[in-house]
């Protein structure tokens, strides 16, 4: 198996560093790697497996030769540049909601549907961050009962909006308990101590973007029929890391928790903690700078014919963008798509 040339697109970022140490953690097999950057950024120092790279300013040409790029550098610049990739036969692995819903482009999950892998045309797509640890969840749960109808309520954490919102949580907060005055700019409200309503911008139907992220790339991922009723909440809380949520599944077939419970507790990258009596079920605290997608408080849903609700967790930074990027990578190279 031939090693490829490796690019990491907005290596500086909260999520560029994340995919870098998880490049390393998996033990991703390349020949060359370099790590690029905004002219801002460009000149940083960044040390990798022992070794001290300068971050480079990211240009056309900076894709020469370079077989497999990772990016999470905002949708603007990937656009910029997924052309200038693709042209030089590079395949390009985007975290950004550039290309999640293009019709030629994959939309992947590694481990849900790799299969799709094998029709890139140079550009692969990770889902939304509340999709992708969605997804570990539905998939096995969906093969064995066929999903009907899904409602889901999220939590995100600060940290799914970059460094400034996780700065602004700390600043708020501080300034809450001192009874000062403080001016909140990444969100629409102060963030400390309250819950928002709002992630991204509304739209017309009066959903926020956020939330139509995971009704359409849940359906586009797991091959659901468009007039499947999928409904999401997307509500911001103060928490630094690790996104919650509550599911609610109707499904076409009957199944039981203690089926659920089993089919997780035996399906990749989840891990189960469900025994309520002795207080014990997954926290944001649990999936925070670890791999699984947790899963817990599985019950009859009381509302629906066939109905689970459960509650799964997980560290959005690493389960809904560097990790899956990484392990999107790892498939690629062992699938010999690039």
């Amino acid at each position: 198996m031939r090693k490829p040339n490796i690019a990491i697109l907005g290596a500086t970022g909260v999520v560029g560093r994340e995919i870098t140490k998880i490049v390393d953690e998996l033990g991703i097999q390349f020949n060359e790697i370099k790590f690029l950057s905004s002219a801002k950024s460009a000149g940083t120092k960044l040390e990798f497996q022992g070794k001290t790279y300068t971050v480079e300013e990211a240009k056309p040409e900076s894709f020469d030769g370079v077989n497999i790029v990772l990016a999470s550098a905002g949708g603007s610049t990937s656009q910029k540049f997924a052309p200038e990739i693709v042209k030089r036969g590079g395949v390009l692995i985007d975290n950004s909601s550039a290309f999640r819903m293009e019709k030629d482009v994959p939309l992947v999950i590694a481990y849900v549907n790799d299969e799709d892998l094998k029709k890139h045309k140079g550009i692969i797509a990770n889902p939304n961050c509340s999709t992708s640890q969605l997804m570990l969840v539905l998939k096995p749960l969906h093969e064995k009962a066929k999903i009907k109808r899904l409602i889901v309520s999220t939590y995100q954490a600060v940290s799914g909006a970059g460094l400034a919102a996780i700065n602004e949580l700390t600043a708020n907060t501080k300034a809450t308990l001192a009874g000062e005055e403080f001016e909140n700019k990444c969100f629409k409200k102060p963030i400390s101590f309250n819950v928002i309503p709002q992630i991204d911008v509304f739209c017309d139907n009066g959903y926020t973007k956020e939330e139509m992220k995971v009704v359409k790339e849940t359906k586009k991922i797991l091959h659901l029929l468009e007039e499947l009723p999928i409904s999401c909440t997307a509500a911001r809380v103060p928490v630094y890391n690790g996104h919650s949520e509550a599911v609610d599944i109707e499904f076409e077939n009957e199944i039981s928790p203690d089926e659920v419970r089993e089919i997780l507790k035996n399906s990749f990258g989840i891990k189960v903690i469900d025994n309520p009596d002795n207080f014990e079920y997954p926290t944001t605290r649990d999936a925070s700078g670890v791999d699984p997608v947790f899963v817990g408080r599985i019950r009859k849903n009381l509302a629906f014919n066939n109905g689970i609700s459960l509650w799964c967790v997980a560290d959005n930074l690493r389960i809904g963008a560097a990790l899956n990027t990484v392990r999107i990578c790892q498939k690629v190279i062992e699938m010999e798509l690039y």
